[in-house]
């Protein structure tokens, strides 16, 4: 009996290794480590350097199901607006032109703000704009960036709004970070104010815009842990503008986040760390999917 007993055992394991072997090489657990969130992860999007996740809290390797409760902005257009370009600093003639926003006429873009050791809003928003990207594809939305350092300057403030326009967006998000006195601290988002001059309309997306700021700056508090703005909103986080090019030409729901002030040492101590900056994403990922799902 116990001679069987070996013979019996001796045949299962190495048909057993052998099926491991066939598992593994399929996909098996082994490729839920980091370059699993590597190869799965949207075409020109960098992992971050500071180990920090793109998926949210959602373990490394992980795919929704395909059931819709997971992908919940399936058929949804989101466009991000990185605000600035890393190197308009380069061309500021070109930027300083002026262009129509409907109220009147404004520079083309800026260069936008950075902290005192010289980390810039462009690199800011460009980082953020990525770990958002890979959130909202998680959820099955198609998105769309207005520019990702893949032109040498710009886009202006008319084609930014163009771009989600000609997306037909369901929504869209331009991320910034201020450059306000030191003491200044939190963040605001921006909504279009009601402007029907030149070439700007915004009558038809001033309420979905205010509900989707709304979401987002509701978000964006939750997942960060920071407050509203102590500087500019009386305290609810919430700012209307008409001198925005970017709101006022928009024909979809669109809005701006200051995620913080740059000048402010506290506030560019969690702008400047990654992990704070997929807390950011997650945050405004969560008004987004919010706002798009009714």
């Amino acid at each position: 009996m116990r001679r069987a007993s070996a013979v019996a055992l001796a045949v299962v394991v190495p048909g057993a290794l052998l099926g491991w072997g066939a598992y593994a090489a399929l996909g098996g657990p082994r490729d839920s480590g980091p370059d699993r969130v590597k190869s799965a992860a949207p075409s020109g999007w960098t992992a971050p350097s500071d180990g920090t996740s793109a998926n949210g809290g959602i373990g490394a390797g992980a795919k929704p199901g395909p059931d819709s409760a997971a992908t919940p902005l399936k058929g949804k257009v989101v466009v991000i607006d990185p605000g600035h370009n890393p190197a308009n600093h380069r061309h500021t003639a070109e930027i300083n032109r002026q262009v129509d926003i409907g109220t009147n006429r404004k520079e083309c873009d800026t260069t936008g703000t950075s902290t005192n050791s010289g980390y810039s809003e462009a690199a800011f928003t460009l980082d953020v704009a990525h770990r958002l990207r890979a959130l909202l594809q998680q959820r099955g939305a198609t998105v769309k960036l207005t520019q990702d350092a893949d032109r040498p300057y710009g886009p202006c403030v008319d084609e930014r709004a163009r771009i989600g326009n000609a997306a037909h967006a369901d929504a869209v998000v331009s991320l910034h970070a201020d450059g306000s006195g030191s003491g200044n601290r939190g963040y605001h988002v921006i909504l279009p104010g009601e402007v029907r001059a030149g070439g700007a309309d915004t009558r038809a997306v001033v309420g979905p815009s205010r509900e989707l700021g709304r979401l987002v700056s509701a978000g964006f508090g939750r997942a960060t842990g920071t407050a509203p703005s102590n500087y500019v909103g009386d305290g609810s986080g919430i700012v209307t503008r008409k001198d925005l090019g970017g709101l006022n030409l928009s024909t979809v729901p669109k809005v701006f986040i200051e995620c913080g002030n740059m000048r402010d040492t506290k506030d560019a101590a969690l702008l400047t760390s990654g992990a704070w900056r997929q807390k950011a994403a997650q945050g405004i990922s969560d008004g987004i999917v919010s706002f798009l799902r009714g």
